[in-house]
């Protein structure tokens, strides 16, 4: 290369770049490709307001080998930068996915993991990137449908286009897709997703709901997807990539009907007659054993595919005598609920705030709830404007639950998932703040599990509250409802489910709820969708289930207890004036902190004059109040206050009755007998409590401690005073005689804190 050669960039190509709109409700959604990621298998953005998703499909080109289950995964990367903000953390850039990542993520695999080829082993791996948000209209639909999107275009093998929605109901009135501000004032977040012809998730919170409305809102949700559906349809037609062929993956014929020749009905035998778990399960491992030393004796055999086939016939046999005689494994009928059994109180947790144990059938779960100040909420550092939560709900599923032997690795997206689920379900009857200051953490323990934990967390938790004393609006039961279809119209709706019913079943609909409504549902599928119909059923078995598990909860606690333990925080609220919060708060918090110091107790602070106090000794948050109503309310006369001796003169005592507010007791006013010195009645620093007698028109304060000790009226306290001498006029002994303002303030400047009424 020469000094005379000159580095040339080629002129490029702009990529085609694809735009198409549409409507979901009133807002227009606009989607664009081509211009972003070319490389990933599929990618659009899809844009809502100034909110922006961008989806990412892509496959990998080889099988991955030594598992029995479609490998997709699903990513969400929240970005402060789409809100214009900076990471909290102390690194200053986002870390592993938050609660709210980690619930998209779930909110978008459900849908659509049941619309991938059964025999597809390639690992697909879906990235939702927040690259904007308005925070007006929300995220979390917007990757559904960013996600179905992408694959549509893409080369991945998903043909089925899923459109999502939100429903929210305002003022009695369904609206489609309500921004963030309507949805606070909404009694309904039903968000739904569906094919053309059903419905394949649903993920719901509400207030109370009815059945019949539930109904209405699910189906306005699936009318609401249908133009989103056709417009990926149009896409697929027009721009979408050719699909990559696959490896596929099943049992061989052959092999399959050999295994299925050696096991005749002995499977079915057991299903038929065995009603317990434990030993069906040692039937069925004994068959498979058998089986696979028959096999082994013949040739090799692939442990993993003989499984296979053993876990098809087991499924089998389980819908055949569902569908065939209305008999479920553990010989319930459909509609049936397994036993029940509760508890609650100190001897599951003595230290505890509030302690539930429910047991349905072989699931039993623990929960324990803790009652905190404002300052415990959690602290929210997202997207979603949100900026605390003062009632969580974690859920924790150890391997003992059900009887395995596993690595601890930290709280996995399925339990993160189920705790949010009971969070849902309760969040509607938590009392509001003014009504009960606390925050409220409840922990799920599943000590137990086969079926439905997190419907057992909701029973669970219920109980818990109520022991805790929390003064919740209505208790909340929950139930999981499974399905079986014969592929030929014909199905069974099972209330209830166990863990192989979920297993080997097309349905898990969960739904919590009072008796006079639902608070959460949660629906996920294994089959290409249900309809509405289907639905509408499911939600009046759920109700007489949950009726059933309600009134066994109430057999325990009727009703909340009246008080909060011994041992839980005392939280009390004082209304100050938004102007006088200055007073309470002082030079650098230097008063705040002296009355925590003074009296143990925790103070937090609002903007809108509300201030929290809380101590675990009722005790010191009364006298905490009575500090912060002493400095926060201004001096009136006739009222008590208890203040301290800050100077002593021959005529009388200054008392300080509240911060930098000070009054003068004349010696005639000191005591209910006579008082020839000062001195001998009071000293420096004593407490004692005083009568405002009159404020004159400069602000000096008149006080009696005479009125008090014999319980005279403000008119009797006036008389006594002029009686005894007290009045002075101004220019007997200058201001500092005359009334409740001492000339001298160095005193003032001593951290002496508030005095109480």
């Amino acid at each position: 290369m020469t000094s005379n050669d000159v580095t040339m960039v080629l002129p490029a190509d702009k990529p085609v770049n694809h735009v198409y709109t549409t409507k979901i409700g009133d807002k227009q959604i606009t989607i664009e490709t081509g211009r972003l990621a070319r490389l990933a298998g599929g990618a659009v953005t899809v844009r809502i307001g100034e909110t922006i998703a961008m989806a990412t499909a892509t496959m990998a080109k080889e099988v991955r080998t030594g598992i029995d289950f479609f490998p997709l995964s699903v990513e969400y990367e929240e970005r402060l930068y789409a809100a214009g903000r900076i990471p909290g953390s102390f690194f200053r850039r986002e870390g592993r996915p938050a609660e709210a990542g980690i619930l998209i993520c779930r909110l978008v695999d459900r849908p659509l993991r049941p619309l991938f080829p059964d025999d597809l082993r390639n690992d697909v791996q879906i990235i939702i990137t927040a690259l904007s948000h308005d925070q007006i209209n929300d995220i979390d639909v917007m990757a559904v449908n960013a996600a179905s999107a992408a694959l549509i275009v893409s080369d991945v093998p998903f043909t089925t286009p899923v459109g999502a929605a939100r429903i929210g109901l305002i003022g009695g009135e369904f609206v489609v897709n309500p921004t963030i501000p309507e949805m606070e004032y909404s009694d309904l977040d039903l968000r739904i997703a569906g094919t053309r012809d059903a419905i394949v998730m649903v993920e719901c919170g509400a207030n109370e709901v009815d059945e019949a409305t539930m109904t209405k809102a699910l189906r306005l949700g699936h009318e609401a997807i249908q133009d989103y559906v056709t417009l990926q349809e149009r896409m697929r037609a027009e721009i979408g990539k050719a699909k990559s062929d696959y490896k596929r993956f099943g049992t061989n014929k052959e092999f399959n009907q050999q295994v299925r020749d050696r096991v005749g009905t002995r499977v079915q035998n057991v299903i038929d007659t065995t009603l317990d778990k434990t030993e069906r399960s040692t039937f069925l491992d004994s068959i498979e054993g058998e089986v696979m030393a028959q096999m082994q004796a013949i040739g090799d055999v692939d442990a993993d595919e003989l499984h296979q086939v053993m876990k098809d016939v087991t499924s089998e046999a389980v819908r055949d005598r569902i569908l065939r005689d209305g008999v479920r494994p553990d010989g319930r009928t459909p509609r049936q609920i397994r036993a029940i059994w509760c508890e609650a109180g100190d001897h599951l947790s003595p230290r505890a705030h509030g302690a539930g144990l429910f047991t349905r059938g072989e699931t039993q779960v623990l929960s324990i709830v803790t009652l905190g100040s404002k300052e415990d909420a959690q602290k929210l550092d997202g997207l979603f404007p949100s900026e605390e939560k003062r009632y969580m709900h974690n859920y924790n599923f150890p391997p003992y639950s059900t009887g395995e032997a596993k690595v601890l690795r930290g709280s996995s997206r399925r339990e993160v998932g189920h705790g949010a689920l009971a969070e849902r379900a309760l969040v509607a009857v938590i009392p509001d703040e003014d009504a009960f200051p606390y925050t409220i953490r409840v922990v799920s323990e599943v000590l137990s599990s086969n079926g439905s934990t997190s419907m057992g967390s909701v029973c669970g938790s219920t109980l818990a509250l109520m022991d805790a004393g929390v003064p919740i609006k209505a208790p909340v039961a929950g139930i999981a409802m499974g399905l079986v279809t014969d592929g030929k119209g014909g199905y069974a709706i099972l209330s209830d489910i166990q863990g192989l019913e979920d297993h080997i079943g097309d349905m898990d609909f969960k739904v919590a709820g009072t008796a006079k409504g639902i608070t959460a549902l949660q629906m996920d599928i294994k089959i290409a969708g249900i309809t509405p119909e289907i639905l509408e059923q499911a939600l009046a078995q759920a109700r007489e289930g949950r009726m059933a598990i309600l009134s066994k909860i109430l057999e325990v606690l009727p009703e909340p207890r009246s008080s909060i333990k011994a041992h839980a925080p005392r939280m009390l609220i004082v209304q100050v004036d938004p102007e006088r919060l200055g007073m309470v708060i002082g030079p650098g918090g230097k008063t705040v902190r002296g009355i925590q110091e003074q009296t143990g107790a925790r103070i937090d602070i609002e903007d809108d004059g509300r201030v929290f106090i809380s101590s675990i000794d009722g005790a010191s948050a009364e006298r905490a109040r009575e500090m912060i109503e002493s400095m926060s309310t201004p001096v009136k006369v006739g009222n008590i206050y208890t203040g301290r001796v800050v100077r002593i003169t021959d005529f009388g005592a200054f008392v300080e009755i509240a911060p930098k507010t000070d009054g003068m007791v004349h010696v005639s006013q000191l005591a209910d007998h006579p008082v020839q010195q000062v001195a001998d009645e009071v000293s420096l620093g004593q407490e004692i409590s005083v009568m405002v007698t009159a404020i004159d028109d400069g602000g000096k304060i008149r006080l009696s401690r005479k009125a008090v000790l014999e319980g005279m009226t403000l008119e009797e306290a006036i008389e006594s005073d002029s009686r005894g001498g007290g009045r002075r006029s101004s220019g007997d002994r200058g201001p500092r005689r005359d009334g409740g303002r001492s000339g001298d303030r160095g005193h003032r400047d001593r951290d002496r804190g508030p005095r109480r009424d």
